[in-house]
């Protein structure tokens, strides 16, 4: 456990620096260095590789993780490890010849935007970068070694973002050129983090199936579909505003899914630590302490996304007068998406239950379900009412989806995450939203940002503690005053 916490504390760490030189990225550079329309290609063509590269994976890169440790001999082991090398290029090298064969529609399809049509084909590049990537840093975790992986999944590639942007700022590069050297950052962190890898378990290469070869590929297409529905609701609005809209567009929706996506941080960085712990309870059967588990994650990521989403929700029109005009976007818009991923954070580590229990399968089910219904509504709702139509349908279908999560678990686990303490959070937060949403401070943007959150602060941790919503922070803020 202390392996756990020690490698947790230090991916929290490394995921807000990545998060901050995203932000600096996302909200300043890109929207004052690059024209919109181009902003939304580059977006476009990394949120479409983000829906294709679970396919190319295969879900190779959890695979690893579950079966290497059962293995008892080193040739099962190594045959794994073969698999895990060449699966994802036998299934990007299929994709790849469909792309080809199909190259006329697949280009037809672009008509409306024909900015896209000469990056199409970066889509697959990328993809199986980010394929690779994944196989090679879950083959460094088999050796628990996780930071230097983390680092280059939420840092690397935004510092290369933030030195090409510069680079086109100052005229060394193009538009086009940028693109490439993006697409070249990609393929050079999955070769650095193969370096890694390989330095800490070395291949020996074995050409055959491991002897449970049926599970393994079970296994795999299970978290392949699982891997498809995650992407595919993150990014699916991305991609079919493309489709429907300018291309500008896809940048302009884009900021907002990036301020909204912040909230995600503190269940991304808590599932490191509730993983390990709630698949202990559940193979020991200890249904009172993972009740206890569920409760208090859902509880204590309410209250931090809680703040989060709150200083976002009050500081979000300061924000947008620090971007140019062309990337407005209405209030409701970001509030929407991040009332998403406030109500991810309530599911306390209920995916942690799920997918380690025997009923992932009907989550799966459920999941497939719910993609058709936000296709279904992106294609009605894009078209009648723009960039708002996708947001209402990426809401409607996360709700749904959260939703169905949170039934799943109580009918099969008698448990649910929500207490007294849950509506008592919600109110305190939509209150002091409300409250100074329309506080005027008249400052300078970047000023009133500041006073105003330090303001936030104070009253959303003052209430925090007197109002006792977590026993746990409240400890940890006992804690501190000590010292």
């Amino acid at each position: 456990m202390g392996i756990i916490l020690n490698q947790s504390f230090k991916n929290i760490i490394v995921t807000y620096i990545g998060f901050a030189i995203g932000a600096i990225n996302v909200l300043l550079l890109y929207p004052h260095f690059l024209e919109p329309k181009y902003y939304g290609l580059i977006t476009y063509l990394l949120s479409a590789s983000t829906l294709v590269w679970p396919i190319m994976g295969f879900g190779v890169h959890n695979t690893l993780i579950k079966f290497y440790t059962s293995y008892k001999r080193n040739k099962d082991k190594n045959r794994l490890l073969t698999l895990a090398i060449f699966l994802p290029l036998i299934v990007g090298i299929f994709i790849g010849v469909l792309s080809l064969i199909f190259q006329k529609q697949i280009l037809n399809y672009f008509d409306e935007n024909a900015l896209v049509k000469p990056y199409v084909w970066l889509i697959v590049v990328i993809s199986i970068a980010v394929a690779y990537f994944e196989v090679f840093f879950a083959w460094s975790k088999l050796k628990l070694k996780s930071v230097f992986g983390n680092f280059m999944k939420e840092v690397f590639h935004r510092l290369c973002v933030t030195f090409l942007l510069i680079l086109f700022y100052y005229d060394v590069i193009e538009v086009h050129q940028f693109i490439y050297l993006l697409t070249a950052a990609y393929l050079l962190r999955t070769f650095i983090i193969k370096i890694y890898a390989f330095g800490l378990l070395p291949p020996k290469l074995r050409f055959e199936f491991p002897s449970n070869k049926k599970q393994v590929f079970n296994y795999s297409l299970l978290i392949l579909i699982a891997g498809s529905i995650a992407t595919a609701l993150l990014d699916l609005d991305k991609v079919m505003i493309e489709h429907y809209l300018p291309i500008e567009k896809v940048s302009v929706y884009g900021i907002a899914v990036y301020i909204a996506s912040v909230i995600a941080v503190p269940s991304r960085a808590m599932h490191q630590i509730t993983l390990p712990i709630t698949a202990q309870y559940l193979n020991h059967k200890e249904w009172d302490k993972l009740k206890d588990l569920y409760q208090k994650s859902s509880i204590n990521l309410l209250v931090v996304s809680g703040f989060i989403f709150l200083l976002i929700v009050s500081n979000v029109k300061n924000l947008y007068e620090m971007i140019p005009s062309d990337y407005q976007i209405e209030f409701s818009i970001v509030v929407l998406l991040s009332l998403i991923k406030l109500y991810d954070n309530v599911l306390g580590n209920s995916n942690s239950i799920l997918f380690n229990s025997d009923y992932y399968k009907i989550v799966l089910i459920s999941g497939i379900l719910v993609v058709i219904v936000a296709i279904v509504l992106n294609i009605w709702l894009i078209p009648a009412y723009g960039i708002y139509g996708a947001a209402i349908a990426t809401f409607l279908s996360f709700a749904l989806y959260n939703t169905t999560k949170l039934v799943i678990v109580y009918w099969k686990f008698k448990m649910q995450p929500i207490t007294l303490n849950t509506f008592k959070i919600l109110g305190f937060i939509f209150a002091l939203g409300i409250l100074f949403y329309f506080i005027p401070l008249d400052f300078n943007p970047v000023l009133d940002i500041l006073i105003r959150s330090l303001i936030i602060g104070i009253l959303y941790l003052a209430g925090a503690y007197y109002f006792k919503f977590s026993n746990d922070i409240n400890n940890l803020i006992k804690n501190y005053l000590k010292k």
